[in-house]
């Protein structure tokens, strides 16, 4: 393994760790003793440790959430992925753990502010995980899965679990937690699609007089087509090339890496793309046109 790809996974675990540390401190710091709920798996576990401590059973929500992973684990493993699962199932646990060891303690008392920085906290989490070509487990493996499977999105079960998360807070525990809650899931998706979502698209404009070695690594980590134009720079009178690919910012970060790998003076301009027509196919079938090229 050569030191660059050490960095990368130096970096990588870095991500994973303060992921995990990030979310045992908005669950247990805001979320929990607000009585304010998390999005997802997270929540779900939340609610069933509340009820429990309601009959006097104490147990941590890092139990339950390391407990919904592992089954949840095992499926992406076997129709996902390894690499894909192996991170978020380190980072799941990481997080379980650090839930189970980091106190519960109410930093604010103010149940707006709780709400807000256990959102805001969470999506950073969420985000960054997800950037950086993994993700914190639970309902992402479920995404990819049901993609994979069946060809629809999860936006129709995660606003279902979402939902019944709200109403089992509202029944439960008073319709002004409820409402802290949505306060809470609405800040953590808002900071999620600000620092990295799957369903945009960009258009990157890549200028490289190294056309041929790049186009060769994009095809090799990319399922995408590229489109070549000729170009000259208008202040050197070099001729180079423009390579024009379509991608979704999922796999913005593997972009960046296969250029820079073999071109670090390329010139790479990112535009958000509105709307597509045509062939863009998903990432279940680039992981089915990646396994038939193996």
């Amino acid at each position: 393994m050569g030191n660059k790809q050490q960095r990368e996974l130096a970096k990588q675990f870095l991500i994973m760790v303060m992921s995990s540390v990030v979310s045992a401190i908005a669950l247990n710091e805001f979320l929990v003793p607000g009585k304010i709920f998390s999005s997802g798996i997270n929540g779900v576990s939340q609610i069933i440790a509340t009820i429990l401590q309601m009959v006097n059973l104490h147990v941590s929500t890092g139990w339950f959430i390391l407990l919904f992973n592992i089954p949840i684990g095992l499926l992406g493993w076997f129709k996902v992925g390894r690499r894909f699962t192996l991170y978020s199932i380190i980072v799941a646990i990481l997080t379980s753990v650090l839930t189970i060891v980091v106190p519960v303690h109410n930093i604010s008392n103010n149940p707006l502010l709780a709400a807000l920085f256990g959102g805001i906290l969470s999506g950073v989490s969420i985000g960054y995980p997800l950037k950086y070509g993994f993700s914190t487990g639970g309902m992402d493996i479920i995404a990819v899965v049901l993609e994979k499977t069946t060809g629809r999105t999860i936006g129709t079960l995660m606003m279902m679990i979402n939902l019944t998360i709200v109403v089992v807070a509202g029944f439960m525990f008073g319709w002004e937690s409820a409402l802290y809650t949505i306060i809470s899931i609405y800040a953590m998706s808002r900071v999620v699609d600000g620092i990295h979502t799957g369903h945009q698209k960009l258009t990157a404009f890549i200028v490289t007089s190294h056309k041929q070695t790049v186009v060769d690594e994009l095809n090799r980590t990319l399922i995408r087509g590229i489109t070549v134009l000729p170009s000259t720079g208008a202040y050197t009178g070099k001729e180079n090339n423009v390579l024009m690919v379509v991608i979704s910012r999922y796999e913005l970060y593997d972009l960046e890496q296969a250029v820079k790998e073999v071109d670090r003076h390329a010139f790479v301009n990112l535009v958000n793309t509105i709307d597509i027509e045509g062939n863009f196919i998903s990432q279940s079938e680039q992981r089915e046109a990646k396994q038939a090229q193996q």
